[in-house]
């Protein structure tokens, strides 16, 4: 069992940090895979964690060979072979992201069988947006003793109109679609970027997917797809996670090769609160000066607003700002799990339903606290980089699941910060 440490007070966190690839996108693109009747398909730049190996786990549950070259970080699938229609349950209940095999194999194959998704524990988080537009698509589906089951000889085009712009029911949608028979229409999909990184790799491999990244997709479906060479798109959640650890710390980072337009949300609030945020050719530079950051108010919404997966890292820099913040939790309910641990830190907040009020530039001490869920774990690691004396962060397995090294890269700009091996408690 392991735990990160953070001596906190002075760590002004200085020099540059290079992003992974993002572990939002890559997972659906490994699920992409399985949609190539010919060729192999190669996927570079892949980020080395814990929820890849399971997503290449259940890619080779399903007859897919699967080759990880963590080294170069690339993977390579071949689904030449005769796909299985079952996403094997102890993979899949791991990670929640795994739903989105569902419709690649239901496409491929005609029948799907995949066990309900795991993953962080965040609220309820329901599929029926995913499992709406499969049936009308033409999909018979049943859900019985913790497997969604679908059926379809041949999937149809069709017009959809999803009640909220979920990430994974467009991705799952979108993949359905290439090989289905007619056109397909998605109507207020999600516009995020890995949403367009998807559909890149999709063209690549002879789809026809237009409109990505607007509320609109639509799908033209084809015969069969083959295998395509593509990079993953940059992890803007660890860029926005970097730029608050550098204003939080009152630091000078440059974050190489940030894209600017994929962290336009995060940028505006940072601004406003009295960050300085400068768009340079390497990358995006965050400078900071913490005693004059002031306090905000942030609402989370589908992308192009505030992303949810920032919430708890932004709610760790409102800590330091003079002030009272409010942020408003809107995508997903059960998000806020962090901040009773950080009131084992000193911290004054008052969560009322989706909102939660935040009184910063009040001192916070170290403490032992345990992660809630991924972003939670680095909020509580932000926090730590501040408070006065030792933190102690528990249950790394969450930040394992979309940080890769992630301690390393604070040491190297200066964090006081490693890495323990501990006796597990009995309780854990």
């Amino acid at each position: 069992m392991e735990k990160i440490v953070v001596q906190g007070g002075d760590n002004r966190l200085i020099g540059s940090v290079t992003i992974e690839g993002a572990k939002n996108a890559v997972l659906p693109l490994l699920a992409a895979t399985i949609l190539a009747s010919e060729g192999k398909t190669v996927l570079k730049n892949v980020p080395i964690l814990s929820d890849v190996f399971t997503m290449n786990q259940v890619v080779r549950g399903l007859n897919a060979k699967v080759d990880f070259d963590q080294e170069a970080h690339i993977v390579e699938v071949d689904a030449t072979g005769d796909i299985t229609e079952e996403a094997p349950y102890k993979y899949v209940s791991k990670m929640r992201a795994s739903i989105v095999v569902l419709g690649p194999i239901l496409a491929r194959v005609g029948h799907a069988k995949v066990s309900m998704p795991g993953g962080c524990t965040i609220g309820s988080r329901p599929i029926d947006l995913h499992l709406k537009g499969l049936e009308a698509m033409g999909a018979e589906i049943t859900q019985t003793a913790g497997y969604i089951e679908a059926k379809a000889e041949r999937l149809h085009g069709a017009h959809i109109y999803m009640d909220f712009p979920s990430v994974g029911a467009t991705q799952n949608l979108m993949m359905a679609a290439t090989l289905a028979n007619g056109v397909t229409v998605i109507e207020n999909a999600a516009r995020e970027p890995e949403i367009v990184d998807l559909a890149v790799l999709l063209n690549k491999m002879g789809a026809k997917v237009k409109g990505a990244g607007t509320e609109t997709v639509t799908i033209t479906g084809v015969e069969q797809l083959h295998g395509a060479t593509h990079n993953v798109v940059q992890d803007r959640i660890e860029a926005g996670t970097f730029m608050v650890a550098a204003a939080i710390t009152g630091g000078d980072v440059l974050i190489l090769d940030a894209i600017w337009e994929h962290n336009r949300p995060l940028i505006a609030k940072l601004q406003e609160m009295g960050v300085e945020v400068i768009d340079e050719d390497e990358g995006i530079r965050i400078r900071s000066q913490r005693e004059k950051l002031k306090a905000v108010h942030v609402k989370t919404l589908p992308h192009p607003g505030f992303p949810t997966d920032m919430q708890a890292q932004f709610t760790a820099l409102m800590t330091v700002a003079q002030g009272e913040s409010t942020m408003v939790e809107t995508v997903f309910e059960n998000r806020f799990q962090h901040l009773e641990e950080m009131r084992r830190m000193g911290l004054h907040s008052e969560i009322i339903r989706d909102t939660a009020r935040i009184v910063g530039g009040q001192p916070l001490q170290g403490a032992e606290v345990l992660s809630t869920d991924l972003r939670a774990s680095a909020a509580l690691i932000l926090t730590g980089l501040v408070a006065e004396g030792e933190t102690v962060v528990g249950k790394l397995v969450h930040l394992d699941r979309g940080y890769y090294r992630f301690h390393e890269k604070l040491a190297q700009l200066g964090a006081k910060i490693e890495r323990v091996s501990v006796e597990a408690d009995e309780d854990e």
